[in-house]
């Protein structure tokens, strides 16, 4: 990936690697429609002014049929089953369940996009990024809740609604302003969960926590991280823009040992090595085979020669 590739996915990092704990806090106060409501709801009112002054909704003309489908593929569907599967697993196992959607985006591009087909390098890549979350996060499975299985399926659906959003912005979007499709998406999707949020609002007003929580997930998590994904894509292909699904759980920890001061084991340190290598793998391009040499076309006859068997 270029450089600039690589400056997004560093920012992507971190902005996708602590809504798993606000989504926690916002859980013990809100229902998981309202939390989704709430963050699309600020991003919507925080972006439609922006994008309309700037004319970014009207290059919308014509692809809003895409923008309907990419608001529920990114942002409907995926929140509320993240939301919902965070009720009975551990934030960590949701980490390592959404760090299947470079897979998933392997998978569906035998299908949908030739461009985004893995060689054996890339998929070597994608798997040691993979086993890197897993010794990040590790393996805890929460423990006790027998809906777990359910919220882990799930959150494996979240990840797959994120693979298919991600191919659908690189193939019908990736040419439109970030601005103006987080904008389109954050608003229709504002409009389709206001129902379900609305009846499931708590009778009084959240406490400060969660309600800052909300704010910092439509903020950060929802308006400025989807505007960088989406640039993102564009840059560096779907591909490469979902191994923000490995790093930011990497980050999400280094900022606890780093501000929290958490342990660092040895099994972390192992995967951030398989994470970095895992993401340089996956990204490089493959080494180009020379072209065969042209075929030395026969020596013709010379014109005597052939003058003089005629």
């Amino acid at each position: 990936m270029k450089r600039q590739a690589w400056l997004l996915l560093a920012a992507m990092s971190v902005l996708w690697g602590i809504p798993y704990l606000f989504i926690k806090i916002a859980l013990t106060e809100l229902s998981p429609p309202m939390v989704v409501l709430g963050r699309t709801l600020v991003a919507a009112l925080v972006l439609l002014p922006f994008a309309y002054r700037r004319g970014a909704l009207a290059r919308l003309r014509g692809r809003w049929a895409a923008i309907g489908a990419l608001s529920l593929l990114h942002v409907v569907a995926p929140q509320l089953l993240i939301t919902y599967g965070e009720l009975h697993v551990s934030s960590s196992l949701t980490a390592l369940l959404l760090a299947g959607q470079p897979l998933f985006i392997v998978l569906l591009a035998l299908r949908f996009d030739a461009t985004e087909r893995a060689g054996a390098r890339k998929l070597l890549g994608l798997f040691a990024g993979l086993a890197g979350v897993a010794a990040v996060v590790g393996f805890d499975l929460g423990g006790g809740d027998r809906l777990e299985l359910a919220g882990g399926g799930l959150v494996l659906l979240a990840g797959l609604s994120y693979a298919g959003a991600t191919m659908l912005v690189r193939k019908k979007l990736a040419d439109v302003p970030p601005l103006g499709v987080v904008a389109g998406t954050t608003g229709i999707a504002s409009v389709l969960l206001l129902s379900a949020g609305l009846l499931t609002a708590p009778a009084a007003l959240p406490g400060w926590d969660a309600a800052a929580s909300v704010l910092v997930l439509g903020l950060l998590s929802t308006a400025l991280a989807f505007m960088v994904y989406y640039r993102l894509i564009a840059l560096s292909g779907a591909a490469s823009a979902s191994l923000v699904s490995y790093t930011s759980p990497a980050v999400s920890v280094a900022l606890g040992v780093a501000l929290l001061g958490e342990p660092l084991s040895p099994a972390t340190v192992l995967g951030f090595a398989l994470i970095l290598a895992g993401s340089y793998l996956a990204t490089r391009k493959p080494t180009p085979t020379p072209p065969a040499p042209a075929a030395t076309p026969p020596t013709a006859a010379p014109r005597a020669a052939l003058a003089g068997r005629s």
